[in-house]
C-alpha cells in the first residue's frame, strides 16, 4: 500500500508508478497498482475526482447510458452497496458515485488534486518517465499511464470580436461549481450538440430569452428517464452477474434489444412499429432498430425519416421544425438522447436561429450577430464540445525516445497499437486512447477492460525480471490500418463529427475509435497477450 501524500517530497518524488488524472480510469488505475504492492501517485488538474463528471456541471447534464450499466464492475460489494435513484444518473449523483468510490477504496491519499502535468518524457538511461507540473512539481516512475480521458479537453470557437463581449461567457465543459441562475437574463447558446441538447430545455425554463445558434441539427431521441423504485434497484442487484456477461458480449458493451433484421427486408408497417417501440422505450437503443442502420444508406434512411417525421409533429412551427431536422446520416454523430428538446421550441421566450451555410458573423459587446443581425444577450453559453481523443494527450508535451513528441507522431492523426501503447513511447499507456473502442461503447467496461489489461501486463514483466515494454512500428502500422478498414465499411465514417476531429479547426481527419465492436476488441487484447505481448518488444 502507498505511503500517505506528506512522505513524499513536493518538489521531487520517485514512484513505481504515475497516473495521469482522476476520473474513472485514474481511480481504478490506481487501485489496481495497489493491488500489485506498486507506489502509485496520481496527477489531477481539477480539485476532486471525477473526470468528465467533475467538470461538466451544466444544467441538465446526465449520462447517455443507463446507471445500473454505467459503473463499475470489479467490486460485487460495490454494485451492492450502492443505490442508483434513476434511470439515467445526473452528473450530481455520478459525480457522489466516484466519490464513495475514493472513499471507499481510500484512495484520495495519493492523489495530487489542483495538480496539472505539463510535460513527461522518458529517460533512456535511468528507463524512467520524467514528470513536471504546472506548479513547479516533479517526479519519476517506471511507468506511466495516461488516464486523461478523451472528451477533457473543451473545444473554444473562433468568433470575431468574442474578447469585446461585456457579460458572462461559460463553457458546458467547465461549468462553474457555484450555482448559476439564468433569471432575468438573455441568454445565447452556441452548439446544438449533446450538452446542448441537455441543458437547453433546463436553461430555457428559467431565463427571460433563449437565443439557440444552431450550425449543424443533430439527431435525438427520448430519454424516458424514470426514477428506480425499491423493488427495481433490488432486481438490478440480483441480476449484476447476468447482467455485465450480457454486456460483455453486444456490440457496444451496452445492454439492449438488438435486432438482427434489415431495415429492408421488412414492410413499411413493420418497419414504423418498430421504430415507434423504440422511440417509447427511449435511449441510444433506437440504432439497435435494425441490423443494417449504420452499413446501408438506404436502411439509415428510414431511420432518419422516421425521427424527422416525429421532429414534425412535435414542433408546432413546420419552419422551425424543417430547421431542426437533420438530412445527413443517423448514428453518424454521436445520437443524442433528451428530456424535451424538441418541445422546448415551442416555448415563446426560444428562439432558433439557424446558421446552417452560414456563421455567426462576430460576437459584439452586447451580444451576437447572425445572418445580418444582432441578438442581444447577457450570457453566452458556449456548447461547443471537446477536442476529443487527442486533446489532452496532446495538450501535454510528452516525450519518448530520442526526444520525439507525441504531437509530432500525431501531427497527420493518431497512431497507437491497440489504443494502448505507442511505438517510441516505452511503459507509457493511455487508458481509452485513440484506436480503442472508447466514446462508442459504454465507457466503464471498457475502461476496466484497459486497466486490467495493463495491470497483468505490468505483472508479467516484473514477474519476469523485464523493466521494459514498446509496441514495435510494424504492428502499429498494422494497427493504425485495421481500425481505418473498419471505420471505411461504417457510415460513422462518412461525416464531419468529433469522431473525425471535424470540429477542431486544422485537426486532420482521421476516424480515430475503433469501431470493430467491443467483443471482437477484447478478444484481439487477449490475442496479443496468448501469443506473449505480440507486437510489443520486451526488455
Amino acid at each position: 500500500m502507498a505511503p500517505p501524500q506528506e512522505h513524499q517530497s513536493e518538489s521531487d518524488s520517485s514512484w513505481d508508478a504515475i497516473v495521469v488524472g482522476a476520473g474513472f480510469a485514474g481511480l481504478f488505475m490506481l487501485h489496481r497498482l495497489r493491488g500489485l504492492g506498486m507506489r502509485a501517485v496520481v496527477f489531477e488538474a481539477g480539485g476532486g475526482v471525477g473526470g468528465t463528471w467533475y467538470w461538466n456541471r451544466y444544467p441538465g447534464a446526465r449520462c447517455d447510458v443507463e446507471s445500473v450499466q454505467y459503473s463499475y464492475q470489479f467490486s460485487a460489494e460495490l454494485q451492492q452497496e450502492w443505490d442508483w435513484s434513476e434511470k439515467y444518473a445526473t452528473q450530481a449523483e455520478i459525480l457522489r458515485y466516484a466519490e464513495h468510490v475514493a472513499d471507499r477504496f481510500d484512495l484520495r491519499r495519493d492523489i495530487r488534486f489542483h495538480t496539472r502535468v505539463s510535460a513527461a518524457s522518458f529517460d533512456e538511461t535511468a528507463r524512467l518517465w520524467r514528470i513536471e507540473t504546472e506548479d513547479g512539481q516533479r517526479a519519476s516512475a517506471p511507468f506511466c499511464v495516461m488516464a486523461t480521458g478523451c472528451l477533457s479537453t473543451t473545444n473554444h470557437p473562433r468568433l470575431e470580436g468574442f474578447d469585446d463581449f461585456r457579460g458572462r461567457v461559460l463553457h458546458t465543459g467547465t461549468w462553474p461549481h457555484e450555482p448559476v441562475s439564468f433569471r432575468g437574463s438573455r441568454v445565447g447558446i452556441i452548439g446544438t450538440g449533446s450538452s446542448a441538447i441537455q441543458s437547453i430545455p433546463v436553461i430555457a425554463e428559467e431565463a427571460d430569452h433563449l437565443y439557440v445558434f444552431q450550425r449543424t441539427p443533430n439527431y435525438s431521441v427520448p430519454a424516458r428517464n424514470a426514477p428506480l423504485d425499491v423493488v427495481e434497484r433490488a432486481d438490478i442487484k440480483a441480476s449484476y452477474p447476468v447482467l455485465r456477461e450480457t454486456a460483455a458480449r453486444m456490440f457496444s458493451g451496452i445492454v439492449f434489444r438488438y435486432n438482427p433484421d434489415s431495415a429492408l427486408a421488412v414492410s413499411d408497417d413493420d418497419r414504423r412499429q418498430e421504430y415507434e417501440r423504440r422511440w417509447a422505450h427511449g435511449g441510444v437503443s433506437f440504432m439497435g432498430a435494425f441490423a443494417d442502420l449504420l452499413f446501408d444508406r438506404r436502411a439509415n434512411e428510414t431511420a432518419a425519416a422516421f425521427v424527422r417525421s416525429k421532429i414534425s409533429e412535435i414542433v408546432h412551427d413546420p419552419v422551425v421544425a424543417d430547421a431542426l431536422s437533420p438530412t445527413d446520416i443517423i448514428g453518424c454523430k454521436r445520437l443524442c438522447v433528451d428530456t424535451d428538446y424538441y418541445a422546448t421550441f415551442n416555448r415563446p421566450n426560444v428562439t432558433l436561429v439557424d446558421i446552417r451555410g452560414t456563421a455567426i458573423e462576430r460576437i459584439t459587446p452586447d451580444g451576437v450577430i447572425a445572418k445580418g443581425s444582432e441578438y442581444a444577450v447577457d450570457t453566452l453559453v458556449l456548447a461547443t464540445g471537446f477536442d476529443a481523443m487527442t486533446g489532452a494527450l496532446n495538450r501535454i508535451d510528452i516525450r519518448g525516445r530520442d526526444g520525439r513528441r507525441l504531437k509530432d507522431k500525431w501531427r497527420d492523426g493518431p497512431r497507437a497499437f491497440l489504443g494502448l501503447s505507442c511505438a517510441g513511447f516505452p511503459n507509457l499507456f493511455t487508458i481509452t486512447g485513440p484506436g480503442s473502442p472508447s466514446v462508442l461503447t459504454n465507457m466503464l467496461p471498457s475502461i476496466e477492460q484497459h486497466v486490467e489489461w495493463i495491470t497483468a501486463c505490468i505483472a508479467h514483466l516484473r514477474n519476469r525480471g523485464l523493466g521494459c515494454i514498446e509496441a514495435t512500428d510494424d504492428a502499429e502500422d498494422a494497427w493504425v490500418q485495421h481500425v481505418a478498414d473498419v471505420a471505411g465499411g461504417n457510415l460513422r465514417s462518412q461525416c464531419s463529427s468529433w469522431y473525425v476531429g471535424a470540429n477542431v479547426p486544422g485537426k486532420p481527419r482521421v476516424f480515430s475509435p475503433y469501431i470493430g465492436g467491443f467483443p471482437q476488441y477484447v478478444r484481439q487484447c487477449e490475442d496479443v497477450v496468448a501469443a506473449g505481448y505480440r507486437g510489443f518488444a520486451l526488455s
